[in-house]
């Protein structure tokens, strides 16, 4: 992610106050832009992490951490083992 797109009015920085996320965005690309924010700034390369760690780490940010730990999944920056009770950052 370049830096400019985490700061000015257009950047993920937009979508916070606080250090809360006032809503996770509904256009795709927004959405998009924030899930690779979070993934860079929440979770560490090369460990997991379990459901528990991953909830409490979202919640630090927003109160709907299942929608942000799906989306993170979907958008294929987390993985997720089979049983679901292993996490682990992509990139």
């Amino acid at each position: 992610m370049s830096e400019n797109s985490a700061g000015g009015a257009h950047g993920v920085a937009a979508l916070f106050s606080g250090g809360r996320l006032t809503a996770i965005p509904r256009k795709a690309a927004r959405r998009e832009q924030l899930l690779v924010h979070l993934t860079e700034t929440l979770f560490e390369r090369d460990r997991e992490y379990g459901e528990r760690e991953v909830n409490e780490t979202l919640c630090t940010v927003h109160e709907d951490c299942s929608a942000l730990r799906r989306y993170l999944v979907i958008a294929g920056l987390l993985s997720r083992n089979r049983d679901g009770s292993c996490y682990k950052r992509v990139h």
